[in-house]
């Protein structure tokens, strides 16, 4: 057992009363933590600029980007894993997430599977991990030995490792080449680290994905060229875009958008080339 818990076990002063407060009062206590989450991620952008440039150096070299984690922390790797190929139009295999567990623990958990540290190596070892690709563990805790038993395997075979979590003087700290610290203190519900720190971890794999896609060329300005147009409305957008960046009218570029087979950036290159 821990001598110490982890700054994401502490108890909240203000919400010692939480089962004795009404609606109102648990909204604007939740509301007002919720706040200090933006300030807390801005205070750690220093930290995050080198890690997303390390990922943009390793994917612009071919390699991949691996998300670690287990609980709420792994299912928000998964979630922005899962929104690359869409929006940016990568393949799958380009952003990976390790869940522990597998990805049934993303509906339901499995018990025990965080505690397990060769599991992640495993996995990794199994997706062919090498010195091109960079591993991110996920962890609000900074404990978590799923996490740290990946952050160790990427560092034998040469990958590039980096942590986000929201504890101080954590083990997983000393595991990677960048690691961040997003220090939201405790939860208002003690313990339950989907609240400040899932926000917090949130915001900023938003930021990693959207900073590496866009300085690797999957945007123009700031639209989506390379989206895919899987539902009728990302073809509107498609349309949209089109018509935006081009003089065509919707039905021009409709036209244009269906005869490449709804590849936006070829639809781009044949009107610019008429």
């Amino acid at each position: 057992m821990e001598s110490r818990p982890a700054l994401t076990e502490s108890s909240h002063p203000d919400s010692v009363d939480l089962d004795r407060l009404a609606v109102p009062e648990i909204l604007a206590l939740m509301n007002r933590e919720d706040a200090r989450v933006v300030e807390v991620v801005r205070e750690a952008l220093p930290a995050v600029v080198p890690l997303i440039e390390a990922v943009i150096d390793r994917l612009a070299a071919g390699g991949r980007l691996f998300y670690v984690g287990a609980g709420t922390s792994g299912r928000l790797g998964a979630l922005d894993a899962a929104e690359c190929p869409p929006t940016f139009g990568t393949p799958p295999e380009r952003v990976q997430a390790l869940l522990a567990g597998g990805m049934q623990a993303f509906g339901r958990a499995v018990e025990h599977a965080e505690d397990d540290p060769r599991a992640a190596a495993v996995e990794l070892d199994s997706r062919g991990l090498g010195e091109g690709d960079f591993v991110l563990g996920l962890s609000a805790s900074g404990r978590t030995p799923y996490v740290l038993g990946a952050l160790r395997r990427a560092r034998e075979v040469g990958a590039g490792t980096g942590a986000l979590f929201c504890s101080p003087e954590t083990p997983l700290a000393g595991e990677c080449e960048h690691p961040v610290l997003l220090a939201v203190g405790p939860e208002v519900l003690t313990g339950s680290t989907r609240l400040k720190a899932g926000t917090a971890t949130k915001m900023v794999l938003n930021m990693i994905s959207t900073a590496t896609m866009v300085r690797l060329g999957h945007c123009l300005g700031n639209l989506m060229v390379d989206v895919r147009a899987n539902s009728a409305k990302l073809r509107e957008r498609q349309v949209r875009i089109l018509c935006q960046r081009t003089d065509l009218s919707p039905d021009q570029a409709a036209d244009l958008l269906e005869g490449s087979d709804w590849d936006l950036r070829r639809a781009l290159t044949l009107a610019d080339g008429a």
